[in-house]
C-alpha cells in the first residue's frame, strides 16, 4: 500500500499538494544512482561544478515570483517578505567563494625525498532532511558545499513544504547538475531510517526536532556514518544596563516575532537589566501592537499563521500553562482579530514568568516571548544558561569586551552583540547540549561533507 504524504495549508486548511511516498525498493534505487554518479560527478573539475551550482541557484532565482507564492501556502509567510533569495545567494557565493582555499590539500613536504600532504575527499552521497520554517535556506547550507565538493545528494523535504524539493530539484538540474547528482524523494520515516540504518549515505544531515536528531542517531546507530543535526533552541537574549535600548527592543522583538517566531534562532526568552525592565517591556508591548496578523497574501500583514494548526496548539498550551502558574499576558488577543483558534495565533508577551514554566523551558517556536528582570551578568548568564539547548545567545550592550567575556561563559554555538537571529555564512552554524551537533557554513562546513585523506609519497631516488 502506498503513502501519500500531504501538505496542509495553513492559509485556509485544505490540502495544497501531496505526493506518493517512495517504497523502499524505490529509495534504495535513488540512493544506488546517486552512488553510481558520485564519481563522476567528483571528477568535474572544481571550477565547474562551482559554475554549476551558481548556475542553479541562479534559475532558483528566476523562479522568485512562483516560491514566493508557494511558501505562503505551505508555511504561511507573508508574500511582502519576498521568500529567502537574499539569504540563499549570500550563502552560495560565500560558499563558493571560499571552496577552492577550504578544499585545498595541505602539504606537509614537497622535497625531492618526499611528498606529503593532507586531502579533503567527498564523503559519497549526501542526505539532507530539511525542514519546512526556512525550507530553502536550510537546505542551501548543506546542498552548495555537499555538491561544490564533489558529492551527490539526495533531498527529502518536510512534508509542510513539500514543494521545495521540487523546486530545488528542477533549478539544480536547470543550471547543469546532473539528475542522478541531485535526487528530490519524498519518504516516510521508516523508510528513511531503513536507508540510514542500511548505509545508503555517507552523510546525513538533519534540522528539525529533537526527538527526530534521536531517531537520525538510532538509525545510523553501528553504521559510523556521520550526521549533523541541527534541533531544538530556546535562545535567549540579555540587555545590559548600558544598552541602546531602542535597538534592543526592535532588535530582540523581530527576533521572537518574525516567521510567527519559527525561526531556529529566534528569540524565546528575554532577560533585561532591572534598571530598563520597565521601559523594555512598555516599548516592546507597543512594538508587537503594530503587527498585524491575517492572510499572508495581503500586502499589509506582518505576522501569518503558524504553519500547522497543531504547531499553534502547542504555543497556546505553553502560555496557557504559564498564565496558571502566575505569568501576566500583555497582549490581548482580541486585538488580533484574526486570531481563529487554530493555525492563526495572535503573538504575546509574559512577564512574571519563571524557570519552572515550560514556556521558559521548552522550545515554543511560535510567537511568545517571556521577559525577565536581572540584577546584572552573573544572573543573566546562569539563566542563559538554565537551558537544555545552546544555539546562539543575544548580548544587547555598548561594551564588546564585557559581550566577549559574557560569551565565553555561555554554553552557545554562537554569541551575538547589538543583533539577534542571523546566520553570517563565513562562520560555523552550529550547537552544542540538545541543539545537536556538527557544523555548517565557513570552511568548517566543507569538512563535514568531506573526509580527510593522508598521502605519504615516497618518492625514487637512485
Amino acid at each position: 500500500m502506498t503513502t501519500t504524504i500531504q501538505c496542509i495549508s495553513p492559509v485556509d486548511g485544505r490540502v495544497y499538494a501531496e505526493r506518493p511516498a517512495l517504497s523502499l525498493e524505490a529509495a534504495k534505487g535513488v540512493a544506488a544512482r546517486a552512488k553510481a554518479a558520485q564519481r563522476d560527478w567528483a571528477r568535474v573539475p572544481l571550477e565547474e561544478r562551482i559554475a554549476r551550482v551558481r548556475a542553479g541557484v541562479a534559475a532558483l532565482n528566476a523562479t522568485k515570483d512562483r516560491t514566493v507564492e508557494e511558501l505562503a501556502w505551505q508555511m504561511g509567510r507573508p508574500t511582502r517578505y519576498g521568500g529567502e533569495f537574499g539569504g540563499v545567494n549570500e550563502r552560495t557565493e560565500y560558499m563558493a567563494g571560499i571552496a577552492a582555499e577550504a578544499l585545498a590539500p595541505v602539504v606537509v613536504e614537497e622535497s625531492d625525498r618526499f611528498r606529503r600532504y593532507l586531502a579533503r575527499e567527498p564523503v559519497g552521497v549526501v542526505f539532507i532532511i530539511a525542514p519546512w520554517n526556512y525550507p530553502y535556506l536550510t537546505a542551501i547550507n548543506t546542498i552548495v558545499p555537499a555538491l561544490i565538493a564533489g558529492n551527490t545528494v539526495v533531498l527529502k523535504h518536510a512534508s509542510q513544504t513539500l514543494l521545495v524539493g521540487e523546486r530545488l530539484a528542477e533549478a539544480f538540474h536547470a543550471g547543469g547538475v546532473p539528475e542522478d547528482v541531485f535526487q528530490n524523494v519524498v519518504l516516510d520515516h521508516a523508510t528513511t531510517e531503513a536507508l540510514i540504518a542500511g548505509r545508503a549515505f555517507g552523510f546525513v544531515n538533519f534540522t528539525g526536532s529533537v526527538g527526530g536528531g534521536v531517531a537520525i542517531e538510532r538509525a545510523a546507530a553501528g553504521t559510523f556514518t556521520g550526521t549533523g543535526l541541527e534541533l531544538g533552541g530556546k535562545d535567549p537574549g540579555y540587555v545590559r544596563a548600558d544598552a541602546d535600548l531602542e535597538a534592543a527592543v526592535d532588535g530582540l522583538m523581530d527576533g521572537a516575532m518574525f516567521n510567527a517566531g519559527q525561526c531556529c534562532c529566534g528569540i524565546e526568552r528575554i532577560y533585561v537589566h532591572e534598571s530598563l525592565y520597565d521601559t523594555f517591556v512598555e516599548k516592546a508591548v507597543a512594538w508587537v501592537k503594530g503587527l498585524k496578523l491575517g492572510n499572508p497574501f495581503e500586502p499589509e500583514t506582518t505576522l501569518g499563521p503558524m504553519a500547522n494548526a497543531r504547531f499553534a496548539r502547542v504555543v497556546r498550551e505553553q502560555v496557557a500553562e504559564a498564565v496558571a502558574a502566575g505569568a501576566t499576558p500583555l497582549i490581548d488577543p482580541a486585538q488580533f482579530p484574526a486570531d481563529d483558534g487554530a493555525a492563526y495565533l495572535a503573538p504575546q508577551i509574559l512577564v512574571n514568568v519563571d524557570h519552572s514554566m515550560r514556556v521558559m523551558r521548552e522550545e515554543s517556536f511560535g510567537p511568545v516571548v517571556g521577559i525577565m528582570p536581572v540584577s546584572g551578568d552573573e544572573e543573566a548568564i546562569a539563566l542563559m544558561n538554565d537551558s537544555p539547548y545552546g544555539l546562539t545567545a543575544s548580548v544587547w550592550t555598548q561594551d564588546a569586551e564585557a559581550a566577549a567575556d559574557i560569551g565565553v561563559q555561555l554554553e552557545t554555538g554562537t554569541v551575538f552583540m547589538n543583533r539577534c537571529d542571523y546566520l553570517d555564512p563565513a562562520l560555523c552554524w552550529t550547537g552544542c547540549k540538545d541543539t545537536g551537533r556538527g557544523a555548517a557554513l565557513s570552511p568548517l562546513g566543507f569538512h563535514s561533507v568531506t573526509r580527510p585523506k593522508s598521502y605519504h609519497l615516497k618518492k625514487v631516488t637512485k
